[in-house]
This record gives structure tokens, sequence and C-alpha cells, in this order.
């Protein structure tokens, strides 16, 4: 997902991306979904089936 589309994707949870790094931003939007805040911390291993970035953070 590219800056642009988080930055949409987080006017919809009404999060303000300005100044954000992607990285935030994504764990801005983990938070407004009622998920851990945890991106790019699995390890391998993730139990947060419903979160947009389960995916990309397990690579």
């Amino acid at each position: 997902m590219t800056v642009k589309e988080l930055q949409r994707l987080a006017k919809r949870y009404g999060i303000k991306p300005g100044g954000l790094k992607k990285t935030e931003l994504i764990k801005a939007i983990q938070r407004a979904e009622g998920n851990f805040d945890c991106f790019g911390t699995a390890n391998g291993y993730c139990d947060q089936l419903n979160c947009l970035f389960r995916k990309d953070c397990l690579q």
C-alpha cells in the first residue's frame, strides 16, 4: 500500500496523517481498527487475523 493510499485510509478513520512516517501511520490505523499497533514486530507470528497489514507485517 502506498503512502497516499494509507493517508486516504487514515482520513476515513479520522486520523490526521500529516507528518507521520509510513510505519507510524500504519500503527495509527491499526489502533483505529481495534488491533494492536504492532506493525513490523511480528517475528513470524501474528494473532491479529483481521488486521489489514498482517500479510505485509509477516513478510
